[in-house]
């Protein structure tokens, strides 16, 4: 009550005069009083000019009552968010303007041969839904883009479908009420929609005229144009309608020109024949009953909806421009490659996961500042880590990137990002925190104290049970050390009902990589009782300022705390050498959110929790704890809450590209048993 003081008292007086007039149990159209308070021309020609005051607190019939109220929910939440003033003055001006709105508007159809206005002339109303219509069209101007374009298209769309097909006098006032806002707030501009915004849009209104053009035959209606009875109408009209949306609208979520082309066709068809069956109907009647025109009042309503829908894709052409392709199309005439994105690493320097763009299977956008390497899965353009450049041109290259996206139909995001790119990306783009890097500073670094006796411990016991440790690469090891470091890699694969995950998380083929170190520990008698592959993390210049940890290996049986000893000797060694950090990486799906991180990153956690028992996320997070890291954000970058549906199977698609429907099932059944 405190917060909502406009709301509840609106809802409290139009629940006192449902009680005070009986209309909660008994209809108010039928109490002797009804003409004395109810609005609409019969009252403002009887000089009953209270009316509209009094007609906004009743409602017509009980079962009204259900609609009535849950219309207050816009008003609450323009409250909520605006303050009970401009909650007030919407609800005030909205109703006024549309009872007499739609007075005049029917005064002055009913001066020509229009049937339907005629009738609604004669008609009286009660009921606030032109007040709550207005504040509920408001409320779309306090969402961010895209979700305002989203909104303002399903309220418009709400009440220009019932004024041409259900034609009451309140869907008449409640289409008042929307153009009212529309043009006092300006909050609905196409122009400023991403393309991928308008794309969406279009496919959606599409789909929705063939579903408005097939209930408008199998439902009688009784709109502006006429009456209509279920099942007559143009069948053949609204059945090559269907078709050929069903065929062109995937088209224009993509953004094909051709399908734009064929769509604004198939408009202006309908608007064409419509505006024939106007005129023979008024020109020869008996020659447009004798055709069956005068069943076509379906037809010539749905020409109002595709005639904007016209304007609608006129103003949107630009966003339908795209052609099928491979791969995005950036900066210059050909598209980077793995030796290319190595070259830049080495010299504009990257963050710890940078090296992973050069991996196979990544695809490169050569932007005016350097290069976005990505991955395409299922439709969704999905960038690797940040952008590879001179750190001062990413927000171009993050710009670039979208952009290329949209143009190309494909939904973009930023996976495994840090704060720099999240921080370039476009204004309203959203971000969720997916993982913590764990970074050991290395400068100073010493053993002592007892956070580190872990690490004190394996390194004793490594020297007393004769366990050594070297760091090399593939090439320089023996065959025989490679054959066993491929078996134990093939024994942990094997334990795992899916394969192994790809992406951000290396196999032994990005080990073999020369500039990619390989730690071991090797017992007395030459057997490897584990290993770890650390990547190069570059500074700008080409001087390599730390690693990176990919792979984990042991051999199963083996020397107990290998992990431990592993790197702890690869921290002093690096340490030794000069290096600054290293980073162990981020378990995906461990990160913890806080409060004020939302429902998603909520999400996210049980999601990891529910795929603990297949990888164990949490638990290398746990353990990598025991080296005294500090943490930085690693993040998943989007556009909004809508893209999520796409991204995550494109994600899934990504890590496990190699992955059967039968292991699926069999890591879903591990999952279970888990529980």
């Amino acid at each position: 009550m405190l917060r909502l003081p406009a709301t509840v008292s609106v809802v409290v007086l139009v629940l006192a005069a449902g009680v005070a007039g009986q209309g909660l149990w008994t209809p108010t159209s039928s109490q002797p009083w009804w003409d004395d308070v109810s609005y609409g021309l019969p009252a403002f020609a009887a000089g009953q000019w209270w009316t509209p005051l009094t007609g906004t607190f009743l409602v017509v019939a009980p079962i009204v009552y259900v609609p009535t109220l849950l219309g207050f929910v816009g008003m609450g939440y323009l409250e909520w968010r605006r303050g009970w003033r401009v909650a007030l003055a919407f609800f005030g001006a909205g109703q006024l303007t549309a009872v007499f709105g739609a007075a005049v508007f029917l005064w002055a159809g009913s001066a020509f041969p229009w049937p339907w206005a005629i009738e609604l002339a004669a008609t009286r109303d009660v009921g606030p839904s032109g007040g709550t219509m207005a504040c509920l069209a408001a409320c779309a101007g306090l969402f961010s883009s895209p979700w305002r374009q989203r909104i303002w298209i399903l309220i418009f769309g709400y009440a220009v479908v019932g004024f041409l097909f259900i034609g009451t006098l309140a869907d008449v006032e409640h289409l008042i009420a929307v153009l009212l806002v529309l043009a006092v707030t300006r909050s609905f501009r196409v122009r400023r929609a991403s393309v991928r915004e308008r794309r969406l849009l279009a496919f959606a209104i599409s789909l929705s005229l063939g579903v408005i053009q097939i209930l408008g035959l199998v439902v009688a209606t009784y709109g502006p144009f006429g009456q209509t009875s279920p099942f007559r109408g143009p069948w053949v009209d609204v059945l090559v309608d269907a078709t050929l949306i069903v065929f062109v609208s995937n088209g224009l979520r993509r953004g094909r020109r051709w399908a734009w082309v064929i769509t604004v066709g198939v408009a202006l068809l309908n608007v064409v024949l419509a505006a024939l069956y106007l005129l023979v109907r008024a020109v020869a009647p008996l020659v447009a009953a004798d055709l069956g025109l005068d069943e076509s009042n379906v037809a010539i309503a749905s020409s109002l909806l595709w005639l904007s829908f016209i304007v609608y894709l006129v103003a949107a052409r630009g966003a339908f421009s795209s052609k099928r392709r491979r791969d995005l199309r950036g900066a210059g005439d050909h598209s980077p490659s793995a030796d290319d994105a190595r070259q830049l690493v080495r010299r504009e320097g990257g963050s710890s996961l940078s090296w992973m763009a050069t991996w196979e299977g990544t695809q490169y956008l050569r932007t005016s500042a350097g290069i976005v390497p990505y991955q395409k899965h299922l439709g969704v353009a999905i960038a690797l880590a940040d952008p590879l450049g001179p750190a001062d041109g990413a927000r171009d290259s993050v710009l670039e990137f979208v952009t290329a996206a949209e143009r190309d139909a494909v939904v973009p995001c930023f996976f495994s990002a840090g704060s720099s790119t999240r921080a370039a990306t476009p204004a309203g783009w959203r971000s969720l925190v997916i993982a913590d890097d764990t970074i050991v500073d290395l400068p100073g670094l010493t053993f002592t104290g007892k956070a580190w006796g872990h690490v004190r411990t394996a390194l004793n016991r490594a020297e007393r049970e004769g366990v050594a440790f070297r760091l090399s690469t593939m090439a320089d090891e023996p065959w025989g050390v490679r054959q066993q470091m491929r078996a134990i890699s093939d024994s942990w694969v094997g334990d795992k009902d899916l394969p192994e995950m790809r992406f951000t998380l290396g196999t032994l083929h990005e080990a073999e990589d020369p500039e990619v170190r390989i730690a071991l520990a090797v017992s007395a008698a030459g057997d490897v009782e584990g290993f770890l592959s650390w990547l190069p993390i570059y500074a700008p210049g080409g001087r390599v300022r730390g690693w990176t940890l990919d792979l984990m290996r042991r051999r199963e049986g083996g020397f107990a705390p290998v992990m431990e000893f592993l790197i702890g000797a690869s921290a002093a060694a690096f340490a030794e050498e000069g290096a600054d950090i290293m980073s162990l990486s981020g378990a995906p799906l461990a990160h913890q959110p806080a409060d004020d991180e939302g429902q998603i990153a909520r999400l996210m956690a049980q999601l990891g929790s529910v795929l603990e028992p297949v990888y164990g996320f949490s638990s290398l997070h746990r353990f990598k704890q025991k080296f005294r890291p500090r943490y930085e954000p690693i993040y998943l970058l989007y556009r909004d809450e809508g893209d999520l549906a796409r991204i995550g199977p494109a994600l899934v698609r990504a890590f496990l590209p190699d992955a059967s429907l039968r292991q699926y099932a069999a890591a879903g059944l591990d999952m279970v048993r888990h529980g």
